[in-house]
């Protein structure tokens, strides 16, 4: 998203110069149909020249009526619209709860969870985690002086972004006040008359948005520009801002854990898009001709708000962690990260209480087009970034559905050693909230796409355990052997460089693979 606002900056200068707009593509993208794009990730790579995870080469051919058993998979989140049509029936209930009794029922220390917990209960907006640690004194630590020096290369990375979002807002207010209609389309603009000169630059201006924003969704495309902007200044970067004062408790305290509700999705606030759209890739329902297909069945969602729009809390992270494996969560996903984590030894003992109860924790790898094996990265499940703290933790890093040297997303992270595998998360459709649907991308994407196929393999092979699981999607993914580009730069290196297995993930392979081991439990493949 960033890569096109700052494209969209660029416009945006040579608007103010009063220069004429060159656009160019700089890569070249494969063809595909509609119906294509919405399912690529399911698509195999032999047969359809995309590099999907043969999801339905799995249905197809290795279960087809088969059903195997239920999965439940915590979906540690913005929150999730348990009301979506393409998911409700999928969302997990706690039947030891009763519903709205204003009790504990379970003991579980939550009250009426009936479909999870929120731990961030009426708060929505949040600092991001480098601006929480400025909020303190200057202990003259060298982690301090990051977060400053971070700080200010973000702020003025974003600030000159907010004369160019309030050109594109005028320009957009001056042809809808032209046209007098809200909604206009680019043919509506194209044939507007525009004789006077403020009117011709606005038109002229949003006549290039359009161009960047492929003249499709252009009108959410400037909303979005709008709130990315705007979010970052007002509520991320803004040390006035204090998101954390309606929850009510203490985030330096790991033992203040009563807080938060039981609301894991509310109309009334905008972040659970993400979350949504997460919990959509797994388990949207397969082939009842709405939206898109998730890839697993047979599983329930179990929705955990965790995620402000900001960065989140390692304190909420690691209760939230607990909450699903205590709870009955078989696979975990973690679709959010940080460049900064005071408190991350809470995160790990988390992670390895769920490891001590064998669940499998899907993380995504980020979207700073980074190597993190030497650049910081949380939650991560290594202290020294050379040795796992545990076996239940899969890294995942997003490609595209442009097989060859372009493959890997250029924002994905990546990293020899602590990025474990790639999956799609490039245009990926799913789910949104009020029973919509939209492409959305990142390593976001990519980890419940894992997440599902992990989900698919504890669903027919249970007597498999977590750091199995871990190792199959690793060690049965496609191998990759040639060079590819990686980050801002473009730099070309070595798949292999990319990930521990240098391979990308196929779920037909996987389940394959599950099948042999499956009867052999004392076996445990080594990644």
């Amino acid at each position: 998203m960033i890569k096109k606002f700052i494209a969209i900056y660029l416009i945006a200068l040579s608007y103010s110069a009063f220069s004429q707009i060159s656009i160019s593509e700089n890569y070249k993208k494969q063809s595909l149909n509609e119906l294509q794009l919405q399912r690529w990730s399911h698509l195999d790579l032999e047969k359809d020249s995309i590099p999907g995870m043969s999801v339905d080469k799995v249905y197809s051919e290795l279960i087809k009526d088969k059903k195997g058993s239920k999965v439940i998979v915590a979906v540690i989140d913005s929150g999730v619209d348990i009301d979506h049509p393409d998911l409700k029936s999928t969302i997990w209930t706690n039947k030891n709860e009763k519903v709205n009794n204003k009790k504990d029922d379970d003991k579980n220390g939550y009250v009426d969870d009936i479909h999870g917990w929120n731990f961030l209960g009426e708060a929505n907006n949040e600092n991001l985690e480098l601006v929480r640690m400025l909020k303190k004194p200057n202990d003259g630590s060298e982690e301090y002086k990051l977060a400053l020096a971070e700080y200010e290369k973000k702020y003025n990375k974003v600030f000159p972004l907010k004369e160019t979002v309030d050109l594109f807002l005028n320009a957009d207010k001056n042809v809808r006040e032209a046209l007098k209609k809200e909604d206009y389309t680019s043919e509506e603009l194209n044939n507007m008359p525009s004789v006077k000169y403020e009117l011709f630059q606005s038109k002229r201006i949003m006549q290039s948005f359009i161009e960047q924003s492929e003249g499709k969704n252009f009108h959410q495309d400037l909303k979005e520009f709008k709130d990315y902007v705007y979010d970052q200044l007002n509520f991320n970067l803004n040390k006035e801002f204090d998101g954390r004062k309606i929850v009510g408790d203490n985030p330096n305290d790991i033992n203040d854990k009563k807080y938060g509700n039981n609301v894991v999705y509310s109309k009334d606030r905008k972040d659970s898009l993400h979350g949504t759209h997460v919990a959509g890739i797994i388990a949207q329902i397969r082939g009842n001709g709405i939206g898109g297909d998730g890839v697993a069945q047979n599983v329930e969602i179990m929705p955990i708000r965790a995620v402000p729009n900001g960065d989140e809390y390692d304190k909420d992270i690691a209760l939230a962690i607990r909450y699903a494996t205590d709870n009955g969560a078989k696979v975990i996903n973690g679709s959010f990260g940080k460049d900064f984590s005071p408190h991350k030894e809470w995160v790990w003992d988390a992670i390895k209480y769920a490891e001590s109860k064998d669940v499998l924790i899907v993380f995504a790898a980020g979207n700073d087009g980074k190597n993190i094996d030497t650049e910081p990265s949380f939650p991560a499940d290594t202290k020294d970034k050379k040795t796992e703290i545990a076996s239940n933790v899969i890294e995942i890093g997003a490609i595209n559905y442009n097989y060859g040297s372009k493959m890997v997303a250029d924002f994905s992270n990546y990293g020899k050693t602590n990025v474990d595998v790639f999956a799609p998360g490039v245009k990926i459709y799913a789910t949104i909230p009020e029973g919509k649907y939209k492409y959305e991308q990142g390593t976001s994407m990519a980890s419940p796409n894992v997440a599902g196929v992990a989900a698919m393999l504890r669903s027919f092979y249970p007597n498999l355990k977590a750091s199995q699981i871990k190792n199959i999607i690793m060690q049965s993914g496609t191998p990759i052997n040639f060079d590819v580009e990686v980050g801002d730069d473009h730099k070309l290196i070595p798949f292999s460089e990319t990930c521990v297995s240098g391979k990308i993930v196929n779920a037909y392979n996987a389940m394959k693979m599950a099948e042999q081991l499956s009867k052999e439990p004392k076996s445990n493949p080594k990644a």
